[in-house]
């Protein structure tokens, strides 16, 4: 039987193709247009100018301060220190309410992966509670926890922990079962399984069940503090809205509303954004 012949190897030297013209930069205007600070900036302009243009239409600042008059307001608030103590006082309420709603949160979707009386626990109190508006349960926490924190508290927790509870559970079933027998085959079992494994996977789902939770605990705190008023003698932002609008201060209670909005946007541009770029875009789970 013959052998085949081998082919000789050899190697050929591609020349420089200097009749394609380089590619030029993008024009300044383009590149800058890329930036997505400087387009959302834009946006935010584009709403002042038409708000300040309804406001002088209409022309009567009591029904609608223009933008211009609404951040004298603010800045007058925030020179006085009225404003950073009342943004203070509802930032401390808030972040209690919402660490304490994570934390029941992850305890009761990690009894729902793991077993089938949690899975049923949680569907069960998930279909009862979650359609229940937060805002709706401050009478009875009132009734039960008395004038203080522990009110504000108490429907705070209601606001985060079905929203994140769903969003969690979601995100762990939809990891994949080979990620799951390589956690079993190293011996992860129960609370090691969802932290090593389920946790990292599902983190995605994680931070939307995140930040739907801290949105929903923000505009529920402010609407509790419209309707309960001061806690234990000093008001927070809702409570500084409330106050202005009985005093006809319109322009306050715009520059009120402002400080709901920046705040949701700096926690939304400075702590979520920030959380996912070093996670989940990090890693290459989203684009």
């Amino acid at each position: 039987m013959t052998p085949t012949p081998v082919r000789q190897e050899y190697e050929v030297q591609l020349q420089p193709l200097l009749s394609v013209p380089v590619e030029r930069r993008l024009p300044l205007a383009q590149r800058l247009w890329q930036q997505g600070w400087l387009r959302k900036a834009v946006i935010l302009l584009v709403i002042a100018a038409l708000w300040e243009a309804v406001a002088r239409y209409q022309g009567n600042d009591l029904l609608l301060p223009g933008f211009l008059q609404t951040a004298v307001a603010l800045w007058d608030g925030l020179v006085s220190g009225e404003l950073p103590a009342k943004v203070g006082v509802s930032l401390v309420i808030l972040l209690k309410g919402y660490l304490l709603g994570i934390i029941l949160a992850f305890g009761l979707t990690s009894l729902a992966v793991s077993t089938q009386l949690g899975r049923d626990l949680l569907g069960t109190l998930t279909s009862m509670f979650n359609p229940l508006p937060a805002i709706a349960l401050l009478p009875l926490a009132l009734l039960w926890f008395g004038l203080g924190d522990n009110s504000l508290i108490f429907v705070l927790v209601h606001s985060v922990l079905w929203a994140l509870a769903l969003n969690t559970y979601a995100g762990f079933l939809g990891v994949s079962e080979t990620l799951r027998m390589a956690g079993r085959n190293y011996g992860l079992r129960g609370l090691r399984l969802v932290l090593h494994i389920l946790v990292p996977a599902a983190l995605p789902s994680i931070l939307s069940g995140l930040k739907i939770g801290w949105a929903f605990a923000w505009r529920t705190l402010i609407a509790a503090e419209l309707v309960f008023g001061a806690s234990s003698g000093k008001g927070g932002l809702g409570w500084y809205i409330f106050q202005n609008r009985n005093e006809l201060y319109t322009d306050k209670v715009f520059a009120g509303l402002a400080v709901v909005i920046l705040i949701g946007l700096l926690v939304e541009g400075l702590v979520f954004n920030t959380l996912e770029r070093l996670t989940v875009r990090r890693w290459g789970m989203q684009r």
